[in-house]
């Protein structure tokens, strides 16, 4: 079998938790003859190594000691073969025809050296990116290729590949600039189909601290003098006049801020004071009315319970009432029965009959004796 059409040459430090999502929108592709090959520049992440080892077997995975974004780039070409080379950090996303389209365009016009895109920026960030040409001096003013651009790898090894030198950011730049500078042509297709991670620790926001971006170009001019020299004059100006407009436009949001926005947002702090006071107070009255709600529902319990209770006093004086009768009654049968045995006794006839039931107990003994 012959050499794939398309190298795509994937580059990771330490980014393994986003590898997945970057190969499953190659897999995801329409133009299918291209090659993978992930290039570890020495990650030390364990999720990272876990993930470059598991990878499918149709992936090249290459390791390598950290130096740097070029150097990587450039082992991942050396390590390929295919016509066109895509370089990709492994924390980015390709959409499913960036591969067919830009083929297909490099294929129609052999004089294009490579074909860049448009893109948008996802994770930190949200916004979309559309440069319009790439030739000089709009290439020389600002980067407007995509890193993830194809090229045809005649091109890359003509001029050298990526400047390994070039660790601290605008590697892709150089580039762009040394392959124009060296007679090539790019293009730009008018097309989203490239998905940019914005990280915290992305490389083009760590380069854009202080003055970083600053010396990246100074760094740029200084190497491509004679591409830079016949339009350094009015890049200069177009510079001095966006600074010029970077700070009256720094100006007007001072001054909106003094006049317009702090005074608001004073307002604004006071109308929350008084919303929060507000808020205590409706807080405040509404426990009340639930504690007042509460002893209600418990003072209405109570007097259900009282009620049921004096219910049962009365039931039990009732009882109490017949109770105390019955033991009168009782008490006034025991009386008789009493006064007509005291009758008895004082009687004449109890007393003539005595000796009659005295000599009959005495019967009454001998005869149980006996049994």
């Amino acid at each position: 079998m012959g050499s794939p059409r398309v190298s795509v040459v994937v580059t990771c430090f330490n980014l393994g938790a986003y590898l997945p999502e970057l190969i499953a929108s190659l897999r995801a592709q329409t133009f299918r003859d291209f090659e993978m090959c992930v290039v570890d520049d020495g990650s030390t992440d364990a999720l990272t190594l876990r993930v470059l080892r598991g990878l499918a077997p149709d992936i090249t995975v290459i390791y390598s000691e950290n130096r740097g974004l070029s150097a990587a780039r450039n082992l991942g070409v050396s390590s390929t073969s295919g016509e066109y080379v895509c370089a990709v950090d492994a924390d980015d996303v390709l959409l499913p025809t960036l591969l067919e389209q830009s083929v297909r365009r490099l294929d129609s016009d052999p004089t294009l050296a490579f074909v860049s895109h448009w893109l948008e920026a996802f994770g930190d960030e949200s916004w979309e990116w559309k440069p319009e040409g790439c030739d000089f001096p709009s290439l020389l003013d600002t980067n407007k290729v995509n890193g993830a651009a194809l090229v045809r790898r005649t091109a890359v090894q003509a001029v050298g590949g990526w400047d390994e030198e070039m660790r601290g950011g605008c590697e892709d730049w150089d580039l762009w600039i040394t392959l124009v500078e060296a007679g090539y042509r790019g293009e730009i297709i008018p097309q989203v189909l490239f998905r940019y991670r914005r990280r915290p620790d992305s490389m083009s926001r760590l380069m854009s601290v202080g003055d970083g971006l600053s010396r990246l170009y100074r760094r740029l001019v200084d190497k491509h003098p004679d591409a830079f020299r016949p339009y350094l004059k009015a890049l200069i100006a177009r510079r001095e006049a966006d600074a010029a407009g970077s700070r009256a436009q720094a100006d007007d949001l001072e001054e909106r801020l003094e006049l317009d926005v702090l005074p608001s947002l004073a307002r604004a702090n006071d109308d929350l004071a008084s919303a929060e006071r507000r808020r205590t107070q409706w807080d405040h009255e509404r426990r009340m009315e639930e504690e007042q709600r509460h002893l209600r529902d418990e003072a209405a319990s109570l007097r259900d319970e009282a009620a049921s209770l004096r219910d049962e006093a009365a039931s039990l004086r009732v009882q109490l009432e017949t109770a105390r009768g019955e033991v009168g009654h009782q008490d006034h049968h025991r009386q008789l029965a009493l006064q007509e045995v005291a009758a008895l006794h004082a009687s004449l006839s109890w007393r003539l009959t005595r000796p009659l039931r005295a000599i009959g107990g005495l019967l009454i003994g001998v005869a149980g004796r006996r049994s």
